[in-house]
This record gives C-alpha cells, sequence and structure tokens, in this order.
C-alpha cells in the first residue's frame, strides 16, 4: 500500500512508497484494529522533520512514514476489542509508551525517559498512509457529527492538554478562577486554545501579527474572542491597556516572544510554552526585572508537550460543544486539502511556501 515518507537526517527525502498491509494480528492481546485512513493533516512538525531538524526511523528501517494527525474508519477489529466497532470514525493519539512510572500508568506524554516514541515524528511510523493497525488504547472514537472536523483532533489534543496543565498546576493555589487570558498565536493550536478558553467563560485576546479583517480574525471574533494584530498593538501595549493576564499561551513557534509574553503575565499567573523551536536563536530579556516581578508575585511557566487519551477525549467534547456555542466557525481553520497521497509535494508546498494555508490535510482516501 502507498506511504508517504522521509529519510530521517536527509534533508528533503519526501517520498511515496509501497509499504506492507497491516494486519490486526500484530497486535497479540486481541485488540488490534484496523482503521482506513481516510484524512490526515499535516504541519510544521512534518515540515521540519523533512528539512532533517529532528525525527528518527524505526528500528530495522531507513525510513520514516510521516503524519501524526489521523482521522479515519474502523474496518476490523480483534476479538477482545470492546469500545469500538466496525464503522466507526476515529483518531488516534500520537505517543507510546516507554518504561518510565508516567508511561505505565498512561500518562505517557509526561515520560521522564530522554528516549520517546511517537507515530509519524520519531521512532515509530505515521499515519501518512492507506491503513493503519493499532491498539485499542490508543484509538478514539470520534461522533459521526464532528467528521466535518476530522483532523482537529489530534491538535485540539495538544492544546486541550496545555490548558489543562496550567489549571492542574494551580491546584497550588486552593483558589483560583482566572478572568482574562492570552493566546500568543492564530495558528491552529492558537485557535483552538481560543476556543477553549472561551468556553471556559475567559475574556480572550489572540494575538497574531497581521491586522484584519482575514480568515484568522474572523474566526477569532466568531468565537465571541478579541482579535489583536501585534503589527499595531504589540504584547505591552495590550498589557497596559486591558491589564495583564492571568493565563498566557504561547503558540507561535518563536523562542523571543514565548520569552517576551514573561513580562505580561499577572500575579500567580501561568504562562504555558507550546512551541517547539528547532533553531538557534539568542534572545535579550530583562532578566533581572523578570527575575524579582516571578518571585514576588508567585508566578508559573509549564511546558506542554503532546497528549494522552485523556486530552483527546476531552478536547473531542470541546469541539462539540464548540459546534454548538460558535456555528459554522471551526471548519473555516481546515483551509487546504491535498488530493491523495501522490500529490505529496503539493502538501510539502503549501507547507513551506503558502503563508494563507491555515491547516493543511490530505484527503487519503473515501469511505
Amino acid at each position: 500500500m502507498k506511504a508517504i515518507a522521509v529519510r530521517p537526517g536527509t534533508p528533503n527525502s519526501v517520498h511515496e512508497r509501497d509499504i506492507p498491509m497491516p494486519s490486526i494480528d500484530k497486535i497479540p492481546d486481541g485488540k488490534g484494529i484496523l482503521v482506513k485512513v481516510l484524512k490526515v493533516g499535516v504541519d510544521a512538525t512534518d515540515r521540519e522533520i523533512n528539512d532533517a531538524l529532528y525525527g528518527n526511523a524505526p528500528p530495522g528501517d531507513d525510513f520514516l512514514v510521516l503524519g501524526h494527525e489521523s482521522f479515519g474508519i474502523v474496518k476490523a477489529v480483534g476479538a477482545n476489542v470492546r469500545n469500538i466497532k466496525v464503522g466507526d470514525y476515529v483518531t488516534a493519539t500520537v505517543r507510546r509508551p516507554g518504561g518510565s512510572i508516567y508511561d505505565k500508568i498512561g500518562t505517557y506524554d509526561m515520560t521522564s525517559e530522554e528516549t520517546y516514541y511517537e507515530r509519524g515524528i520519531n521512532l515509530l511510523h505515521g499515519y501518512l498512509t492507506e491503513y493503519f493497525v493499532d491498539h485499542e488504547d490508543y484509538i478514539v472514537r470520534v461522533p459521526k457529527g464532528l467528521k466535518n472536523l476530522h483532523v482537529l483532533m489530534e491538535p485540539m489534543s495538544c492544546a486541550a492538554k496545555a490548558i489543562h496543565q496550567a489549571f492542574e498546576a494551580q491546584r497550588r493555589m486552593k483558589v483560583w478562577s482566572p478572568k482574562r487570558a492570552f493566546v500568543l498565536g492564530a495558528g491552529q493550536i492558537g485557535l483552538l486554545s481560543t476556543l477553549i478558553l472561551r468556553l471556559k467563560g475567559l475574556e480572550v485576546f489572540t494575538l497574531a501579527r497581521a491586522a484584519g479583517p482575514h480568515l484568522k480574525s474572523s474566526i477569532v471574533e466568531g468565537m465571541e474572542a478579541n482579535y489583536v494584530a501585534t503589527s499595531q498593538t504589540t504584547l505591552e501595549q495590550l498589557a497596559k491597556k486591558v491589564g495583564k493576564a492571568d493565563l498566557i499561551i504561547d503558540a507561535t513557534g518563536s523562542s523571543t516572544i514565548a520569552f517576551n509574553a514573561m513580562e505580561a503575565l499577572g500575579h500567580n499567573g501561568v504562562l504555558v510554552w507550546t512551541s517547539i523551536t528547532g533553531g538557534k536563536e539568542l534572545t535579550t530579556v530583562p532578566s533581572d526585572k523578570i527575575n524579582i516581578e516571578w518571585v514576588l508575585g508567585n508566578k508559573l511557566l509549564v511546558g506542554s508537550v503532546n497528549a494522552n487519551r485523556e486530552h483527546f477525549e476531552s478536547g473531542i467534547k470541546d469541539l462539540a460543544l464548540g459546534e454548538v456555542m460558535f456555528p459554522e466557525v471551526l471548519h473555516k481553520i481546515l483551509t487546504s486539502p491535498v488530493n491523495g497521497l501522490s500529490d505529496y509535494k503539493e502538501m510539502m508546498r503549501l507547507l513551506v511556501e503558502d503563508n494563507s494555508a491555515l491547516k493543511v490535510y490530505v484527503n487519503v482516501a473515501e469511505e
């Protein structure tokens, strides 16, 4: 069957290749599930793996099948599968357990081991192929009423985890009721974080560079949040105008912005970094000022990456509520379809060259 892969360590090695058809028999406890892939989302991670910035092939292979944002339909289940049936729409988690205590209790996204396993990213093949097989533990049902949002399930899980981690950490405060949030970046993670925070009742300011009106601003405003163009109002100016934030989610991909955000956080606040920055940029910050304000203000910095099953399920619930609360908004994120695996060059072109491509995804097959 067809798959889109790279040769890790070799820049611009993306290619189409044939790989064996998987079988549920390879899952030993009768809990294997065969999924026909319908759509796969791709993002900056896939672009950076193709740039050879990171990513490793599974043991025994010299290639890595890309794609970590899956959406498909179940075609076969093992004898001991109980909660998934043929015909269900599903997505799949990305990270797989290692050997640490965190891996063993289901929080494999919080592994303490240096080596981690992520489908389509590191040491495990991804979903950018015609079929895949996985264990029931890592397959998550998607309601039929949300199939129009298909590949948003995985990025939504990352946004859900980031915000969940902030609230979990703030149990230290005994009572924490944030009122104002800044979301830095209006890509898919920023927009989905905006959704979750609005559903929690926060006043949300979502910041991106370009002045509106445009697609991103219309999505933010469609969720009854505030779009702020940093080309017109800086983060510092916003904080002076409306007050510092109780919660900041950075989803910009810029380490400079991530560090600058530290000055816009209020007392007892949380700053969550979700950006992966693989470059070598150096940033100058007023470290003494930040140090004293953070110590005296009991402020917290949290890093958040990937997600486990709990976050997928939570994110799917919020997508369902978001569809009701803000109808005809979320599907606008899905801007840039690619027709079929064989058009992988167009997929990469959109990721590299098209700044208007908010969410690129591959239509792999019809049902």
